[in-house]
C-alpha cells in the first residue's frame, strides 16, 4: 500500500512539475506560434484555385520571427507576411525566402517593429503566396496568436 501510494504521489508531483513549467513559459512571454492553413478563399478578394500550404510561423517574446510554409498546386513566384486584418489587403511587412520549389522561409535574424508585433497580437498579420496567375496572391493564411 505504502509503495501504491509513493507511485501515485510521484505521479502527481511529477504532472504538479509540468504544470509549472508550462505556467512559466507563458508568464515569462515565452512566445507563440501560430499555425497556418493557406487558401485561395482567404485572399482578398478570393481566388478559385486547387493550390494550398501550410506551415507554421513563430514569434518569440523579444519580436524575434521564424518558421515556414509549405505550397502545393502552385508556382509561387513571391511570398510575404502582410500587416492586414483577416478580410483585408495590407502592406508587405517581411519578404519570404524561397528554399525550394514549393517551400519558403522567414529570413534568419527577422524581428517584428513594436507596431508590427501589437497587430500580430491582435491577428492581423498574415502570409500568402503570389503566382503570375494571380500577382496580388494566390493562396493567403491569417496567423493567430
Amino acid at each position: 500500500m505504502s509503495a501504491m501510494r509513493k507511485v501515485g504521489s510521484s505521479s502527481v508531483w511529477a504532472v504538479v512539475s509540468a504544470l509549472a513549467v508550462m505556467a512559466g513559459c507563458t508568464a515569462m512571454g515565452m512566445g507563440s506560434s501560430s499555425r497556418l492553413e493557406l487558401t485561395g478563399a482567404q485572399e482578398v478578394p478570393p481566388v478559385t484555385t486547387a493550390a494550398s500550404g501550410s506551415g507554421t510561423i513563430t514569434v518569440a517574446a523579444d519580436k524575434s520571427i521564424s518558421g515556414s510554409v509549405t505550397t502545393s498546386g502552385v508556382a509561387g513566384t513571391a511570398a510575404h507576411i502582410h500587416d492586414g486584418a483577416a478580410g483585408k489587403n495590407g502592406p508587405v511587412i517581411i519578404p519570404l525566402t524561397k528554399t525550394s520549389d514549393n517551400s519558403w522561409s522567414v529570413p534568419a535574424g527577422t524581428k517584428l517593429t513594436d507596431a508590427q508585433y501589437d497587430s500580430y497580437k491582435a491577428g492581423n498579420l498574415y502570409v500568402n503566396v503570389h503566382s503570375a496567375a494571380n500577382k496580388g496572391g494566390e493562396i493567403r493564411g491569417q496567423l493567430k496568436p
